[in-house]
């Protein structure tokens, strides 16, 4: 069997590290004769295992002591309606800012639970900027402001926090949280999936102020409440305790391979590779996305003639690189750079791009 080097954007890829422990320790989890899957979610060992869990995220990130880390699950698609259900109450607005597919559908499922106010969108650009702070069109009595700091299918990313005055900022940070360094105190509130930096799919990380847990913001059912997660240690029910499982070996591997500072500079080197190839291609390849703003995780790209886009498809396939194939709302071809993906992969990637623009140009 060999590895291919995997570019997709969800599921992505795991630090082989990460895959070779889960393997080894498969069938006999912390010596209790069972797998992780098969241990109660009420017992001493797995209770042992998410503490040490919430350490090293904490660790990693520097997260207050006055934020909660929850592990949920729904995916972030399902947080998109539960924030609101949480953080807004009968009647309040909130201010979303519009980057691209993944902030849009936020507003969108927001909808029913909050008066959704649009204070800034880049959709007239096609996504390819980010919105100028100078006209966002915020509401200081907003009950929070939504941001997605890196955009999957668009491939921006905001560079800085952004400022939004005391309203509490609520971030999706699905596919770039654990990149770089992040100071959590200039959020209310953090959620990202996790079948990008953090594991695999099914688990959804929320870091969120402990204030904000206190809005009693409308009727609804315990499950859908973040408060009564937080007060039950994210297990109110069954957790993904594969998923969990997992999620803590990645925050090892981050921590034993320098953390956070480490990453961001892994991340920079390997979205440098890949940009400079495609700027310097001649027009064979290119990214339309203002380059101050390009994301270091998801790089969005098409070649000068579409009518090769199968062709590259097949032979980057072929060269044992998987998933390049962009969305289908964009087309073309998109690479995601996530920190499992190491800069070999990107290095193997630049080669090949060369070598099919020289036989194709």
């Amino acid at each position: 069997m060999s590895r291919i080097w995997n570019f997709s954007a969800g599921p992505a890829a795991l630090p082989l590290p990460v895959l070779e422990r889960a393997q080894r320790e498969l069938l006999d989890w912390n010596s209790s004769g069972a797998s992780v899957m098969e241990q109660s979610h009420r017992g001493k060992r797995f209770i042992a295992m998410t503490e040490q869990i919430e350490a090293d995220l904490r660790e990693l990130m520097g997260i207050p002591s006055d934020y909660a880390v929850l592990f949920l699950q729904g995916g972030a698609t399902q947080h998109f309606a539960q924030i609101p259900m949480n953080l807004a109450g009968e009647g309040e607005s909130a201010d979303y800012i519009i980057t691209g597919h993944w902030s849009e559908k936020a507003a969108s499922e927001a909808a029913p639970y909050v008066r959704v106010n649009v204070a800034a969108t880049s959709k007239a650009d096609n996504y390819l900027r980010m919105p100028s702070h100078d006209t966002w069109h915020l509401d200081p009595k907003a009950a929070y402001v939504h941001i997605a700091t890196n955009e999957t299918i668009h491939g921006v990313e905001f560079e800085d926090v952004p400022r939004v005055g005391d309203v509490p900022l609520v971030a999706d940070m699905s596919s770039n949280i654990l990149s770089w360094p992040v100071d959590v105190s200039r959020y209310g509130l953090i959620y990202a999936g996790a079948q990008k930096n953090i594991g695999p799919s099914g688990l959804v990380l929320m870091i969120v102020r402990r204030d904000l847990l206190e809005r009693q913001a409308r009727p609804m059912a315990k499950i859908f409440r973040y408060a009564e997660h937080a007060a039950n240690s994210s297990m109110l029910n069954t957790p993904n305790t594969w998923g969990w499982y997992l999620a803590g070996l990645t925050f090892q591997w981050l921590k034993e391979n320098g953390g956070l500072q480490a990453m961001a500079e892994r991340n920079r080197l390997k979205a440098a590779l890949l940009y400079t190839a495609i700027d310097g291609s001649g027009g064979f390849y290119s990214n339309p996305v203002d380059p101050a703003v390009r994301s270091r995780m998801n790089v969005p790209f098409t070649l000068h003639d579409s009518a090769l886009d199968s062709l590259f498809l097949q032979e980057s396939e072929a060269a044992g690189l998987m998933a390049l194939k962009g969305h289908k709302a964009l087309g073309g071809m998109r690479a995601s750079l996530y920190n499992a993906v190491p800069v070999e992969a990107v290095q193997t990637l630049v080669v090949f791009m060369h070598d099919f623009a020289a036989r194709h140009g």
